[in-house]
């Protein structure tokens, strides 16, 4: 077997092993406020700006609305958000922070701070490394849309 083909020499699974890491280090920090992992990132999101329509929230997340849809009715069901319809154009889905979601935000301020305490490296590393896999992101996406618009 060439080396190449060596398990230990994928980049994609060094990846996708380190995400999974990443999300079991998230999972008892976020469990008592009753969110998922994906769950959280779209609370993220919220936080930032509430009333969002489905499709910026998708870009932002880089996710699908059949993949979001789900998410977003449990987090409905919760009580964390709300969804309506755009007066404006009824075809757009606009997702709002309920009372409760807003007051989430409050427990879930320490989450980062305890995550950046749960790895094996220093704040400078961790933004590094995060600034680093963002660069390489947008490089693929960009590279992405060039191979498309061909």
């Amino acid at each position: 077997m060439i080396d190449e083909l060596k398990l230990e020499n994928q980049l994609c699974f060094a990846v996708y092993a380190f995400s999974r890491e990443i999300t079991k280090i998230y999972r008892p920090l976020l469990e008592p406020l009753g969110l998922t992992y994906t769950q959280y990132l779209v609370m993220i999101v919220l936080w930032e700006k509430d009333g969002i329509s489905l499709k910026e929230l998708g870009s932002k997340l880089r996710l699908d609305s059949g993949t979001l849809t789900p998410l977003l009715k449990k987090l409905e069901n919760d009580g964390n958000i709300e969804r309506t319809r755009d007066k404006r154009d009824e075809r757009n889905l606009i997702i709002y922070l309920s009372d409760k979601g807003k007051e989430l935000m409050k427990e879930a301020e320490k989450v980062p701070n305890n995550i950046a305490c749960s790895l094996p490296m220093d704040l400078d590393g961790i933004v590094g490394l995060r600034e680093q896999l963002k660069l390489i992101l947008d490089q693929l996406e960009n590279q992405s849309k060039d191979n498309f618009l061909k």
